[in-house]
């Protein structure tokens, strides 16, 4: 081998590595959950999702939940991640900001004038669902989960 063409695997290899060490930390994280959001009425606005590991506030407290995510919508599709999340239990609540003011928007009696949803596609009665309706089990790795919108 001559020394020039040691150059050129040395550069090879380097971008080889760089490309490696791009695609990891664009892709998949560990410890996550990923929710894969359908049934959007449009591509307006975001979607807003939160992750609880406890009753208590679920889901009408968003702001007290453990972690928080949003999505930009695509085709009536959105996905929200939650990294670095150790194992537990865990629901998960989402909300189609149609108007990306931030807020659930309600009706008259709190009924959500947008898009609502929650893990294990759990529904209410005359309410939201409880906890354990959606509650699941988070381990190691990537927990997936599919969440239909609903438009009351």
């Amino acid at each position: 081998m001559t020394i020039r063409s040691i150059r050129i695997a040395g550069i090879i290899c380097v971008l080889l590595l760089g490309i490696g060490a791009r695609a990891q930390s664009t892709g998949r994280h560990e410890n996550a959950i990923r929710v894969d959001i359908n049934g959007l009425r449009s591509d307006r606005g975001q979607v807003l999702c939160a992750l609880f590991s406890s009753a208590a506030d679920f889901p009408k407290e968003a702001d007290q939940a453990l972690a928080h995510a949003k999505s930009t919508i695509l085709d009536g599709h959105a996905t929200c991640e939650f990294i670095n999340i150790p194992s537990g239990t865990y629901a998960v609540s989402v909300f189609h900001d149609e108007n990306s003011n931030g807020k659930l928007d309600t009706k008259f009696f709190g009924i959500p004038r947008e898009g609502v949803g929650a893990s294990n596609n759990a529904k209410g009665h005359f309410g939201p669902p409880k906890f354990d309706a959606a509650a699941f089990q988070h381990s190691e790795g990537t927990t997936a989960l599919k969440i239909s919108i609903n438009y009351l």
